[in-house]
């Protein structure tokens, strides 16, 4: 699984740790940045790298990490064909794909630890989308929405 990476000043360090933690594994890991600590930058341009890379299908997944997740995922959510969610704990990050098709988390860096952090990756990453009658029902009313929108 290919997986795109990003994060602002705030969620620099913990997404450090976690290209760590996933470069032991069998994920191809993209990290759009940020590379070094800029108390200036922006998370609007590290979420709409990140979910760019999931929209042209260059990536599965993507995570986008900034202070609180909440503007990582407003951000992530402008692009089309992304279905971003800040979790913050392991039910959501493992529902949000099952159920909803979730392909891009957002964490919050200054809400949980790196160790909860790492396990709501891993939840995240395994978790597959079910295909149920009523979750494709549901997406495809979120993809009409989209495409309602996109001029």
């Amino acid at each position: 699984m290919k997986i795109a990476i990003g994060a602002d000043h705030a969620g620099l360090e913990l997404k450090n740790k976690i290209v760590s933690d996933l470069q032991e594994t069998n994920y191809q890991i993209i990290d759009v940045g940020a590379h070094d600590f800029d108390p200036n930058d922006d998370y609007p341009d590290f979420s709409q790298r990140v979910a760019e890379l999931i929209s042209n299908k260059t990536v599965d997944r993507g995570i986008m990490i900034c202070g609180s997740g909440v503007g990582a995922t407003i951000a992530s959510n402008k692009v089309p064909r992304v279905r971003a969610s800040v979790c913050h704990d392991l039910y959501s990050a493992s529902q949000g794909v099952e159920h909803d098709d979730m392909n891009l988390i957002c964490i919050g860096a200054r809400v949980v630890s790196p160790t909860d952090a790492t396990k709501l990756i891993y939840a995240f990453l395994s978790a597959l989308f079910t295909q149920e009658e009523r979750h494709l029902r549901r997406l495809s009313k979120l993809n009409k929405i989209e495409k309602k929108y996109i001029k």
